[in-house]
């Protein structure tokens, strides 16, 4: 019987990966005080680290200024990094590679979280209206209208990301992924609907492009070029983003991408849910032209439509969230048709161990606790809810 695609090797910039079952960056808002990663952290990274597999931990802030939700943690601090290293270590320790998302969420922020209660920046003073944002102590309040960026503070968002990968580095990461998707301030540049600007850094394509692209070119000479990825969602609409001609800016953005020579393009293709345009946009295959390295590709997937995607070509990996979540295991279940545990939705953010790190593995007796949550119900679950 020939062997499943998605269990062959795969080189992605300087490493070999030993299949392309990749967990996705997972926000968790589980980080302590300083936003230093918990004590369960390096379990729960380690638990779903498998030989010559990819993690891609979750997104992390770059500077104070970049945080938007509770309990999410950074790369700024000499805390942080330490905190970071005992989950590199964990995972290295289990044969796993794991980069480390670098965020700012610009305006998808609340001015609860900036210090001295300052707003928010974004490329242009445009509030996010259709959602509400967070404060420290989770509740929930309205978007105010940021601050724009001014043209003499770009420089400092961008050291601010190149300082960021030096530290991830330092907390013993294998690369870094430059998170320009899911609304966030780099996204927020690159599209029309949210980037009025007028200066260097507004108008057209090249224009509202150049900030991912200086910040990428940064990022690569810190860690080099083949330990640095990058994340897109070219047909987004979460956060109030969104492109007049999506094709045109991202057929650009692989371009100039493809010249700076990252290791690979991480795209979320959309999945059914509020915010999102539908799942599995067929323009995604419009965009393949422009993008001939290792492309990672998000939304919506399970087993069969993952190995489909990878034979096919539209993919050489396959990013899984919320199955991972649920299954620390989850290449080895998936490489044997074994069935997966549903997620429970109510534990995906905060909180401490449950949902976290007492997913069973397949060998493993699941809690008492947790036993019920796991077996009921499955069929209903699989069928309404949609996973990365």
């Amino acid at each position: 019987m020939p062997s499943s695609p998605l269990f062959t090797p795969l080189a992605l910039g300087r490493y070999k990966l030993a299949h392309r079952v990749v967990m996705a960056p997972l926000t968790r808002m589980r980080a302590g005080v300083g936003n230093v990663p918990n004590v369960l952290a390096p379990d729960y990274y380690s638990q779903r680290a498998t030989p010559g597999g990819l993690i891609i931990a979750e997104a992390t802030q770059v500077t104070p200024y970049g945080q938007g939700y509770p309990s999410t943690p950074g790369i700024h601090s000499a805390e942080q990094v330490a905190g970071w290293k005992k989950v590199t270590d964990a995972v290295h320790a289990r044969g796993g590679t794991i980069f480390l998302q670098l965020w700012h969420v610009g305006r998808a922020s609340h001015s609860s979280f900036q210090p001295g209660g300052v707003l928010p920046v974004a490329p242009s003073a445009i509030a996010i209206t259709s959602q509400k944002s967070f404060t420290p102590e989770w509740k929930q309040v309205l978007y105010e209208t940021p601050r724009a960026l001014e043209l003499n503070e770009i420089p400092g968002i961008i050291d601010a990301y190149r300082q960021g990968a030096r530290n991830a580095f330092a907390a013993g990461f294998d690369g870094v992924e430059v998170h320009a998707a899911n609304g966030y301030l780099l996204e927020q540049f690159l599209h029309s609907s949210s980037n009025t600007r007028t200066d260097s850094y507004g108008g057209s394509v090249e224009n509202r492009a150049r900030l991912l692209l200086e910040v990428t070119q940064a990022v690569t000479e810190i860690g080099g070029k083949d330990r640095v990825g990058v994340r897109l969602s070219p047909f987004n609409v979460y956060g109030d983003v969104g492109d007049d001609d999506p094709i045109a800016l991202y057929s650009y953005v692989l371009t100039r991408l493809t010249e700076i020579d990252v290791a690979y393009a991480h795209m979320i293709v959309g999945r059914e849910g509020p915010g999102f345009d539908g799942e599995s946009p067929p323009e995604i295959d419009a965009l393949h032209p422009f993008w001939h390295k290792p492309l990672i590709l998000a939304g919506g997937f399970n087993g069969e439509t993952a190995e489909e995607t990878v034979k096919s070509g539209r993919a050489d990996a396959i990013a899984f969230g919320r199955y991972f979540i649920a299954n620390p295991d989850l290449p080895h279940r998936l490489k044997i048709s074994a069935p997966l545990n549903p997620y429970d939705r109510k534990t995906f953010y905060g909180g401490g161990a449950a949902g976290y790190t007492d997913y069973p593995a397949l060998e493993a007796k699941p809690p008492a606790h947790r036993r019920d949550a796991i077996t009921h119900n499955n069929t209903n679950l699989f069928l309404l809810e949609s996973s990365l």
